[in-house]
């Protein structure tokens, strides 16, 4: 290897690095055609959006037994889209009872009236203040939404609750919060913090901590909460996502058979696990299909 050769390797390996630092350089994005961004962020370098190559294929009518939540945040979101007064929406409830398909569905159904969804991880949420002016004044109509967990003290924390209420630089009149959740608070509840509550005059004072607890989710003006399935709504999703995917059920009384196994195998009788088993059943009937009979 020549000199410039080795020159040339040390620069590249020494770039590499740097990125890791740095975060993502930024990017021009095609505004017309970027339905789903996620904000991406170094350690020394002020972050940057970058367009997602597809959203979940889930829409609107394949969401069962969900069917308040869903038209509850569907006007919400129709409200938003039409420049009226909308308020964030806080969706908590235990995992695979369809949150995050919720909004990620009204992606597919408002792209076209320009709606698009911003991603931003747990760690990025100390940037949603450079976020906003990112997005401030596009004509564009933005939904964020993630995961969301805290513990007392955490910076990201503070940052979301100012974002939403409580600062002079809140959400821009083009960005509402769509945050999921598996507390209905956010926040872990701890024994310690209820003990820390007194009497006061014959009335119960909670506690700071429990006041700061709450303090977080009080600030979504709309509340969804997700409940297990019963079996016989689980029982319908499975059928629905066969359907979907484009085998019939075959023996109904076996595949209810199947489907109740699969769940309790997986601890979850939940929308998502109907899904995963649809695919599996889905997927062993059209391998059948494609492979010879053997001899």
């Amino acid at each position: 290897m020549s000199e410039a050769e080795r020159l040339m390797a040390r620069v590249e390996s020494l770039m590499t690095r740097l990125e890791g630092v740095l975060g993502p350089p930024a990017q021009d994005l095609d505004w017309a055609q970027a339905r789903a961004l996620r904000w991406q962020r170094g350690e020394g370098r002020r972050g940057a959006l970058r367009a997602l190559p597809y959203v979940s294929a889930v829409r609107l009518e394949d969401l069962r037994c969900v069917d308040r939540q869903k038209q509850a945040l569907d006007r919400n979101t129709r409200q938003f889209l039409a420049g009226f007064p909308a308020n964030h929406a806080l969706l908590w409830g235990p995992r695979g009872t369809g949150k995050s398909s919720l909004v990620k569905a009204l992606i597919h159904e408002y792209a076209g009236l320009g709606l698009c969804f911003v991603e931003v991880e747990h760690e990025a949420l100390v940037d949603l203040f450079p976020i906003f002016e990112t997005l401030h004044g596009r004509p564009e109509r933005f939904v964020y939404c993630d995961d969301l967990s805290f513990e007392p003290h955490d910076p990201s924390c503070r940052a979301l609750k100012a974002a939403l209420d409580g600062s002079l630089g809140s959400a821009p009149e083009n960005v509402l919060v769509y945050a999921t959740s598996n507390r209905r608070h956010l926040v872990p509840e701890r024994m310690e913090d209820n003990l820390a509550g007194h009497r006061e005059d014959g009335e119960l004072h909670s506690s700071e901590a429990v006041e700061e607890r709450i303090s977080l989710s009080e600030r979504f003006g709309l509340w969804l909460a997700f409940h297990p399935l019963r079996q016989e709504e689980y029982l319908e999703i499975v059928s629905h996502w066969i359907g979907r995917l484009g085998v019939s059920e075959g023996d109904p009384s076996a595949m209810r058979g199947e489907a109740l196994r699969w769940a309790l195998a997986h601890g979850s009788r939940s929308g998502r696990s109907a899904f995963q088993f649809a695919r599996d059943l889905v997927g062993q009937e059209r391998l059948r299909r494609q492979e010879p009979e053997s001899l």
